[in-house]
């Protein structure tokens, strides 16, 4: 099967579950809720932490959006023909780990201007906020997808998970964070968004191969 057909196989079939995707995107806007009441709705309280409000709520939505990933495909069989019997089985794998970056990371970074709006971020500082989340947002899945490898044959994984998954994410929060905190005080960001950059396309190239060898682990377990 060819990547745009497994990509599209992977799009239905997430589609179905709809549960799985809207969980995440509920959880990010109920968060920044939460904050606006926890300041009282004072401005002042929110535009310094604004930033790091919307981009620590994207960190963990997107950890609860991967222990879904390889779960059902365990689950019904079908992760053992896509390691075993597959010709090309990092295809599949990465068609998996780009849809749940479409579907978690780029749609909140689509979605990132309203949050940003319920936390009295200046306007100006929108354009950058999604810049930062679209090119570290890659990095979140794609390493993601290797904790979520890890731990798909674990009857619970939540907190396994957010262990695994917690140091590699914290890398990219604060380049994320620190190129807003820089925009905002007038100083260069470019140091950030080339450390974003270079640890997605880190992920990018490690995570097929990483994620391919931890699902053999589990299907030969």
């Amino acid at each position: 099967m060819t990547f745009l057909g497994q990509l599209k196989r992977e799009l239905i079939i997430s589609s179905r579950s709809s549960s799985d995707v809207a969980n995440p995107l509920i959880f990010f806007f109920l968060g920044v809720m939460l904050f606006g009441i926890a300041a009282a709705g004072d401005p002042k309280n929110l535009q310094n932490l604004g930033p790091a409000i919307v981009w620590v709520l994207i960190l963990l939505a997107n950890m609860l959006s991967l222990d879904s990933m390889y779960r059902q495909d365990h689950a019904d069989g079908s992760l053992e023909q896509l390691i075993l019997l597959s010709e090309t089985p990092f295809v599949p794998i990465l068609a998996k780990i780009l849809v749940q970056w479409l579907l978690s990371g780029f749609t909140l970074t689509l979605l990132a201007p309203v949050a940003a709006l319920l936390v009295f971020m200046p306007a100006n500082e929108w354009p950058v906020l999604m810049l930062t989340l679209l090119l570290g947002s890659p990095a979140l899945s794609f390493f993601g997808s290797i904790c979520a490898a890890l731990t798909v044959g674990a009857r619970r994984t939540g907190v396994l998970l957010g262990l695994l998954a917690l140091p590699l994410y914290v890398p990219v929060l604060i380049f994320g964070v620190g190129a807003m905190v820089a925009h905002v005080e007038g100083m260069s960001m470019n140091f950030q968004i080339y450390w974003l950059m270079a640890i997605s396309i880190l992920s990018i190239t490690i995570a097929p191969h990483a994620v391919y060898a931890a699902l053999k682990l589990s299907v030969d377990e």
